[in-house]
């Protein structure tokens, strides 16, 4: 049967819950109509909240009773391989112990559903954890703290005692470098914008258009100058945005990201703003550093934990984004010295226009298939490398085959 879970997220001051209660059990243990009921979340809200109140409590190791608040609960939907789908309430708690307690050494008492079906079990576990590393978001798993369950033979619910091993702040920063890198090697919507800008930075410009190879060093400056501009407009608005100096609702920056990456798109199939490419990549980086923010402002760090995570995550950007150009690049340079490139600037810039187009639409509320196709850009990035370096290789040695052809 579906099982409760239990998720903590270990901050300095408190530690917050996030509570999964399956419908179907929880209808078992208190006779409530919930199953397959449209106004189960209207009706049984505030008693869902007063149940948990009363099956929830923690202690310290001296005995002190923790304070706990229980937010309104929501409906989601679920699925476990065993049991197929199913709905469940989802519930968030503040926990928060006496002043100088603890809070990684603590007695957890939680018997909702299992004090009344024998056969339920709670999975608890520690979702973040910023001292050890643990963030969630950055290929890391929860790590399991232990399963709540009614003794058989007397029918008790066990105490569970939770004492998280101490982490430090190398952990700390380690972890939330990593995060900096997997928020960009999954954010395929900043990558595309970052490369979408930079494929026409190996060319010239005649007679307001795109012309040829303008050389191998002069190629290497405009990449670094175009990824240093968009390096300083996100890390200015990543620092204000996590420090909650700027507040900006998230839904109108994923759409002007969107925007970034079809003004990006379009100049690289013409030039809209030669000579310009810094300005816009600045520009653009303040509101992409926006998006990065949410991440580390939802963590609700301590100040020393904000300000190396800060430093952490920018650098983790960083190191992943210079990762992406390091093994792209090259194969673009090469490229743009044959007669290919315009062909492979235009589908790529080509591609970047409907990925945009279809996020664009999906954060402004309508669904399209080219949003769902430009979701999965980001599995095709891996196929589409050794396929640019292969294509790179072979117009490169065919045009230099000509060329000793032509002399001959």
């Amino acid at each position: 049967m579906p099982t409760t879970t239990v998720q903590l997220d270990l901050h300095s001051q408190y530690v917050s819950a996030e509570l999964a209660v399956p419908l179907n059990e929880l209808q078992l243990a208190t006779s409530w109509n919930l199953v397959n009921n449209p106004q189960a979340l209207t009706q049984y809200g505030p008693a869902v909240r007063t149940y948990l109140a009363g099956h929830l409590a923690l202690t310290g190791t001296n005995g002190a009773a923790w304070a706990v608040q229980i937010a309104e609960p929501t409906l989601s939907q679920a699925q476990q391989t065993a049991t197929g789908p199913y709905q469940e309430f989802v519930v968030s708690a503040r926990l928060t112990p006496p002043a100088g307690a603890s809070v990684r050494d603590f007695t957890l008492k939680y018997d909702a559903i299992v004090r009344e079906v024998k056969t339920h079990s709670v999975l608890v576990s520690i979702r973040r954890d910023w001292e050890r590393g643990l963030n969630n978001e950055s290929g890391t798993e929860g790590v399991e703290v232990g399963v709540i369950r009614a003794d058989p033979r007397t029918g008790l619910v066990p105490l569970l005692p939770v004492n998280v091993e101490q982490g430090s702040a190398w952990q700390g920063f380690v972890g939330i470098f990593m995060l900096g890198m997997h928020h960009i090697a999954e954010g395929t919507d900043h990558l595309l914008f970052l490369l979408t800008l930079l494929l026409p930075a190996p060319l010239l410009i005649r007679t307001g258009r795109w012309g040829s190879f303008g050389g191998t060093r002069r190629s290497l400056l405009n990449i670094v100058k175009i990824t240093t501009a968009f390096t300083i407009g996100h890390s200015l608005t990543l620092l204000l945005g996590t420090l909650k100096i700027v507040k900006v609702p998230d839904a109108p920056i994923e759409a002007l990201i969107a925007v970034s990456i079809l003004v990006s798109a379009v100049h690289a199939l013409r030039p809209l703003f030669p000579g310009r490419e810094l300005i816009i990549a600045g520009g653009f980086g303040l509101i992409h550093g926006l998006a990065f923010s949410y991440t580390l402002a939802a963590l609700n760090l301590s100040a020393w934990q904000t300000l190396l995570s800060l430093l952490g995550f920018n650098l983790g950007i960083e190191a992943m984004q210079l990762i992406v150009i390091a093994v792209t690049m090259p194969w673009l340079i090469l490229l743009a010295q044959t007669r290919w490139y315009s062909a492979v600037r235009t589908v790529g810039a080509s591609l970047a226009v409907l990925a945009s187009l279809g996020w664009l639409g999906d954060r402004l509320g309508w669904s399209n298939p080219l949003g769902k196709l430009a979701d999965g850009l980001g599995a095709v990035g891996p196929w589409a490398l050794p396929a640019l370096a292969i294509l790179a290789l072979m117009g490169f040695g065919l045009g230099r085959r000509r060329r000793v052809h032509t002399k001959m």
